[in-house]
């Protein structure tokens, strides 16, 4: 927004759709189709021999019928004989054949939606990762995709085929003798409609499971990056406690979805067998009677036989869709929120003015800008603000002071909702890609994070190609190569999960020389010597003068020494600029023991 007009096309954070998991929208089956696309040549291909299969499976009762007509009436039997045999062995390799073509595409169906869905998880806008935990969403991207991939190709096609037999089967039963075929269809479909009730709780039982699992994912999590804290307060067994209830809530709905479908399979045993069993009564009081033949009656038989097991088989299939659409509503949750990108270009997708770069102009100017994460909780207040090109500016405050919101607007991860932010003298959000603004910028983080890898990966992370002397350059400026200079391997030692073994300092040092390494046009430093002791601050200081000659520094200083190190200060309280200056000019703000830094 621009003075609080909002931009043609943008959308205003309080009219977004809520997508956590409760406000998704509901899939269906529709949904569960259109996930196959891309892949459906393949599992046409697959749907075709298993239809041949189920023509040739639904052939063999007649061969067979004919065999014995033959045999009964002193015929030649052994072509009828020789061509079922032949159709039994085709059916049996074509739908092998076919069943590896569906397991293929099912996997690679799986593939492509975890890489979806980490694709889309990477991008999500920065205020959804605090609508979701992390546990939860990887149990999203593993146990949910391999819950789906069942549903996708193999039970799709499975049910179509199904259908295409039982069709079949009945049309030729009703051929044989429509009398036994009523009687089956009642049995059948007595027994199978009490079933379909059943089918109905599946996957809301599922959808529960999976998020009672989801978030003892993300509570194993919790309790694993904090292992140390856990130990020493002796959290151990509430942990434990916290982490079992959520896996028995996950055990629950997970057996109440088991009992639904532990009754499917015995209840189409139950109609089959009691159709079967009515039709050979039945069936030989007609063939005793003279109303009908027994190669009918065999033939017969051998259709409800063969219907049988894909007439089983679908219910089973229907149980397996219904979990595969509650794993795919809780996949939907995530890979129908809109990507930053698909944010930040609005609705009517302008692509942003690019105007002549101003080599004059300040490196950052804040004007007039307002900013809130909730609507009635605004957080900065008509900042206003200039940081020089190559200057090093000091923003200090207390907690809550809106100094961090302040990197968050200049990095893209949010957008002010009144005023206007400048990078180099272009608006940064109507005349700027999200990509150029970080392109201009490196930021180092207060928490310092150091992701598993060797301390070169880490060093090298914004240019992996990086050549040795820029590597040896940043390596240099962060004050790191005592630390490069012990370690067994130097830059290729591996440096453990979070960076593990190496001290809070040498995290702080290596995301320095991460930062530095691209040579950035601003550098963001919120508090850069919060874990550094007295001697590796004084030479921080140095490197922090190093520089500021070629790139501006923008630094959230605590200490005293840091704030006087800046050539400006930029004093915040309550989201609102309280004075700008050199130090000697807002001394009087911050005192001998200042309490608004901090």
């Amino acid at each position: 927004m621009r003075n609080g007009v909002r931009p043609r096309g943008a959308a205003d954070e309080d009219d977004e759709p809520d997508f956590a998991d409760g406000g998704a929208r509901r899939v269906g089956w529709r949904d569960l189709v259109r996930v196959t696309r891309g892949h459906r040549g393949v599992i046409g291909a697959a749907l075709g021999l298993s239809l041949v299969g189920g023509v040739m499976g639904l052939a063999q009762p007649l061969l067979a019928t004919r065999t014995i007509e033959d045999f009964s009436h002193s015929r030649p039997f052994q072509v009828s004989l020789v061509l079922l045999t032949v159709v039994f062995v085709a059916e049996a390799v074509i739908t092998a054949f076919g069943h590896y073509l569906l397991e293929r595409t099912g996997e690679r169906i799986v593939l492509g939606l975890r890489r979806t869905i980490v694709a889309r998880l990477l991008r999500w806008p920065v205020r959804r990762y605090q609508e979701h935990r992390l546990g939860d969403l990887l149990t999203r991207t593993t146990s949910d995709t391999a819950l789906l991939r069942d549903s996708l190709a193999y039970d799709l096609v499975e049910a179509g085929v199904g259908v295409f037999i039982v069709v079949g089967g009945i049309a030729m039963m009703i051929l044989l003798d429509a009398t036994l075929f009523l009687l089956v269809a009642v049995i059948v479909g007595t027994i199978g409609g009490l079933t379909t009730l059943l089918l109905a709780g599946i996957r809301r039982s599922v959808e529960d499971a999976q998020d009672n699992l989801g978030g003892m994912s993300a509570e194993l999590e919790r309790a694993l990056s904090a292992i140390r804290t856990v130990r020493v307060m002796r959290a151990e067994q509430r942990e434990q406690e916290r982490i079992g209830r959520l896996a028995e809530e996950s055990y629950a709905n997970s057996i109440q979805a088991v009992k639904r479908n532990a009754v499917i399979n015995p209840a189409m045993t139950l109609a089959t067998h009691g159709a079967m069993i009515s039709v050979l009564v039945i069936g030989g009081l007609r063939v005793a009677g003279g109303q009908s033949s027994l190669a009918e009656l065999v033939g017969f038989l051998l259709y409800v036989t063969y219907i049988a097991t894909p007439l089983s088989n679908m219910f089973d299939v229907f149980a397996t869709l219904q979990r595969g659409l509650a794993a795919l509503q809780r996949i939907s949750a995530v890979t129908d929120v809109p990507t930053e990108d698909e944010e930040t270009t609005g609705a009517a997708g302008a692509r942003p003015r690019r105007p002549a770069p101003d080599p004059d102009a300040p490196a950052v100017e804040f004007r007039n800008v307002g900013f809130a994460y909730q609507p009635d909780r605004p957080v900065l207040h008509d900042v206003s603000f200039t940081v020089a090109r190559n200057s090093h500016v000091a923003l200090v405050g207390p907690s809550g002071a809106g100094k961090s919101t302040v990197f968050g607007l200049i990095a893209r991860f949010h957008e002010p909702r009144t005023g206007r932010i400048l990078l180099g003298g272009r608006d940064h959000v109507a005349e700027m890609t999200v990509r150029e603004c970080r392109e201009a910028i490196s930021l180092v983080e207060q928490s310092a994070p150091v992701m598993h890898g060797t301390l070169r990966e880490n060093v090298t992370y914004a240019e992996p190609g990086a050549s040795d002397a820029e590597v040896a350059r940043a390596v240099r400026l962060a004050g790191l190569e005592s630390l490069v200079d012990r370690l067994p391997l130097g830059l290729d030692t591996p440096v453990g999960e979070h960076g593990s073994t190496l001290s809070g300092g040498e995290q702080q040092r290596v995301a320095i020389a991460r930062a530095l390494l691209p040579r950035p046009q601003l550098l963001l430093m919120d508090e850069p010597t919060s874990q550094l002791d007295a001697a590796n601050e004084a030479a921080l200081a140095r490197t922090i003068e190093d520089i500021s000659a070629e790139c501006t520094l923008l630094v959230i200083a605590h200490r005293p020494s840091t704030i006087r190190a800046a050539d400006h200060v930029v004093v915040l309280d309550g989201g609102r600029v309280q004075a700008t200056g050199r130090y000697p000019e807002v001394a009087h703000l911050l005192g001998e023991q200042p309490n608004l830094v901090g």
